[in-house]
Formats: C-alpha cells, sequence, structure tokens
C-alpha cells in the first residue's frame, strides 16, 4: 500500500510524561536495541526472540522463556510503544513497533539504549506493578 503524503495529516503528538515513561519502559525491559530496530521494518515473531534464538539475533543478552519474553513484550503494548500484528486469523504472534515506538527508536537508533539506572528501574516498578486498572 503506497504512503499517503497529504498536508491535512499531523504528526502524533505525545506527552512529555509518556514519552518518558515509554523510554523509560524501553531501558529497562530485557531487549537490546537491535530487536526494534528490526522492528522498524518487520514485524517480529515471539520464537524469533525466545531462547537461544534471541541471543543468537542479538535481541537479549540473556535466553528468555516464552513467558517471561511474552510478559515483558505485553508491558511495552501497555505503555505504546509496541502493538501485535493481526492477520486474516486475527492475533498473531508476532509484534511491531508503534508510532510511539518509531519515534523513540529513531531517536535512539544511533545510540545503544542507555543503562537502566536504580531509579528508572524503581519507577518502572511502581508503573508496571502497582498501577491501577485503567
Amino acid at each position: 500500500m503506497p504512503a499517503v503524503d497529504s498536508p491535512n495529516l499531523k504528526p502524533l503528538v505525545y506527552t512529555k510524561e509518556a514519552l518518558k515513561r515509554a523510554e523509560r519502559s524501553l531501558i529497562c525491559s530485557p531487549f537490546n536495541l537491535n530487536l526494534f530496530v528490526a522492528m522498524t521494518s518487520q514485524s517480529i515473531q515471539l520464537g524469533a526472540i525466545t531462547m537461544d534464538k534471541g541471543v543468537k539475533q542479538n535481541y537479549t543478552n540473556r535466553p528468555l522463556s516464552e513467558l517471561s519474553c511474552e510478559n515483558s513484550l505485553a508491558w511495552l503494548i501497555d505503555v505504546g510503544v509496541l502493538r501485535r500484528e493481526v492477520d486474516g486469523q486475527g492475533i498473531t504472534d508476532s509484534f511491531r513497533l508503534t508510532p510511539l515506538g518509531h519515534q523513540l527508536i529513531a531517536k535512539l537508533k544511533n545510540h545503544n539504549l542507555p543503562h537502566a539506572t536504580l531509579s528508572d528501574r524503581w519507577h518502572d516498578f511502581i508503573t508496571r506493578w502497582l498501577r491501577l486498572p485503567f
């Protein structure tokens, strides 16, 4: 499908808090920048990220179980960085970047993901595990 170049289309604008929360979630995740860079052009299946495949592809630094990987990806969906791929049959086990994710990866692409500080991990923990249901 061709891209539409229209003067009426406006880029999505995110609050400073949403951008900060999404970036913090990225750097606290168990994934490497290579995974997100790959997601800029294609969807990535869960099986390509889990266990030794993820380490070989440099998507993770250590093997992740399917459950652990799925939970981490689900959190990135909740903060708006990723979305699940959908086909004619319904939801698949593939993931893609959202517009917010593309914006963050464009910012971080030429750098390595910064290391998460203790403060980053604490804020991510509080936001992730103690959040109120919407």
